[in-house]
């Protein structure tokens, strides 16, 4: 084995201390935010808590478990995450698809106005004023249909689908296959790496949705978790405005908060340790030329 030069092991050694520096930049707010979770009131209160609970208590994730108001914002986003996602792909595929081929009529001037929507976005009166048109104000449909294809992930599902070779399309036609049967038994199955990976960005994004559902939703039953989120973070009396069967002494304002924004966090890091290759392998299939 090569020795390495002096040179490069202090560069190793930086690196390694550097990158050490900024994950404990970005892991010590999480742990402070389970310490306090699981915190009493009154150590919160005089600022006791650091990187450890102080008094362990269960009794804010008991008000956060027995809050039907937070069930219900928590359902309405796992639904948003999961039949928004399947629309977002479909509706992503079957336009990527064609556009990948070189056969197809028309596909320049499909991708420039695409391309249009990916750098000019309509304004915010405009775009609540078609949406009202529309019909689409206070329904979920409002959270899901206006991002229907993102022009991004358009754009690489389209390069990944431009790699499947022509003459795999071209025997299947042969075959007697239509172009939606291509689409589904052949080209689907073969992008799968693509397929996962925009299917992470697209729940992803319907997880995190909150601008949207502030601007166009004003039923409260409608709220999806993040604006929940806010709501309880905004109002310090959350816990006096809402009946509850638990016992409130032992909670606090900030201990609440603290255990709302890790259940609503907590799917996404439970997932992400599993499904990391898939970011990555994103990272790289966006990086192939169109």
């Amino acid at each position: 084995m090569r020795k390495q030069s002096v040179g490069l092991r202090l560069f190793r050694f930086g690196n390694i201390g550097i990158l050490t520096v900024f994950a404990l930049i970005a892991i010590i707010p999480l742990v402070n935010v389970l310490a306090q979770s699981f915190s009493g009131a009154n150590a919160i209160v005089l600022n006791q808590v650091f990187l450890w609970p102080v008094d362990f208590t269960w009794t804010n994730y008991n008000y956060v478990l027995h809050n039907d108001t937070i069930w219900r914002a928590f359902g309405i986003t796992v639904l948003l995450a999961t039949a928004g996602t399947l629309f977002n792909l479909t509706a992503t595929s079957t336009l990527a698809y064609p556009l990948s081929r070189p056969e197809y009529k028309g596909a320049r001037l499909v991708l420039l106005l695409v391309l249009f929507t990916m750098i000019f976005q309509a304004p915010l009166i405009p775009n609540y004023l078609w949406l009202k048109q529309l019909g689409l104000l206070n329904t979920l449909w409002v959270l899901v249909l206006p991002g229907a294809i993102s022009a991004f992930n358009f754009f690489v599902m389209r390069s990944f689908f431009q790699q499947i070779p022509a003459e795999l399309i071209d025997s299947a036609r042969m075959d007697g296959c239509n172009e939606a049967r291509i689409l589904w038994n052949l080209v689907l199955p073969l992008s799968k790496p693509v397929m996962a990976t925009m299917g992470l960005f697209y729940a992803v994004t319907h997880w995190n949705s909150y601008m949207a559902a502030v601007y166009y939703i004003n039923k409260r039953e409608l709220y999806p978790l993040q604006v929940k989120v806010q709501e309880i973070i905004a109002n310090a009396n959350i816990m006096t405005s809402e009946s509850l069967a638990v016992d409130i002494s032992n909670l606090t304002p900030e201990g609440i908060k603290m255990a709302v924004v890790l259940v609503s966090a907590l799917p996404i890091i439970a997932l992400y340790p599993f499904l990391q290759k898939y970011f990555v392998k994103g990272l790289m299939i966006g990086s192939i030329k169109g």
